[in-house]
Parts: C-alpha cells; sequence; structure tokens
C-alpha cells in the first residue's frame, strides 16, 4: 500500500490555492507594468528621433536635481534637471547630464538646442 495514497493527498488545501493564484496574479501584474513601461519609453524615443532640433535664444531660470533609490546595498541616483525661459515667456525644463549641469549657471543668456524631450546642447552667449 502507498504511503501517500489516501484522505489528504493528491488535493491541495484552499489556502494554498489562494496563496499560489495570488503569486500568479503578482507575477502577471509585474510583467504587464514592465511591458507598459518599455513601451512608453520606446513611444518617448521614437517621438524624439522624429522631431527635429530645435534652437531657440533662453535663460536659465532654474536648477534642480532629484534623488532615487540608495537604501542598503545599493547607491543613490540622481538626475540633474534645467529649467530655460524664451523670448515669449514660456518655460521648458530638461533632464541633463550632471557634466553640463556643473557649468550651468541660473541666469545664464544663451541659445538651447533641444530634440522633442531631449536636451542636445546649451551655448552661452557672452
Amino acid at each position: 500500500m502507498d504511503p501517500f495514497s489516501g484522505p489528504g493527498f493528491g488535493v491541495e488545501p484552499p489556502m494554498f490555492q489562494v496563496v499560489k493564484t495570488i503569486v500568479i496574479i503578482g507575477f502577471v501584474v509585474v510583467i504587464i507594468a514592465f511591458i507598459v513601461k518599455a513601451v512608453g519609453a520606446a513611444g518617448k524615443w521614437s517621438s524624439n528621433n522624429a522631431t527635429d532640433p530645435v534652437t531657440r535664444p533662453c535663460k536659465v531660470v532654474a536648477k534642480r536635481s532629484k534623488v532615487w533609490g540608495g537604501s542598503g546595498d545599493f547607491s543613490a541616483n540622481t538626475d540633474y534637471f534645467i529649467t530655460f525661459e524664451f523670448e515669449d515667456r514660456t518655460r521648458l525644463e530638461l533632464k541633463i547630464r550632471n557634466e553640463q549641469y556643473g557649468v550651468i549657471v541660473e541666469g545664464d543668456d544663451g541659445e538651447v538646442t533641444y530634440q522633442g524631450t531631449r536636451f542636445k546642447h546649451f551655448e552661452r552667449k557672452l
């Protein structure tokens, strides 16, 4: 006689089925979120590439940084942003690399070149 045959064997307890269902739903939600994020990033990249680069006279009116991550054994990351104001008083905030952030100062006048939401270059007027 098989010791694993009989009452209780071969049938999953109801709580195990609930936990298994929750884990599967969680996994599916994470996969869907990843796909949505990837499609959004690809759409933004494609949209930026489809636009022509624009160069406009401007003034640097604000700089900011955003620190994220950095708990436990993970290092923090910093994103850098500069807000440019144009002659018609409209403003545009662009994410830039840290090397550029350090050499552009609030109050600088110059010309910014951007492509969609992508910062390309800032040329300071002397």
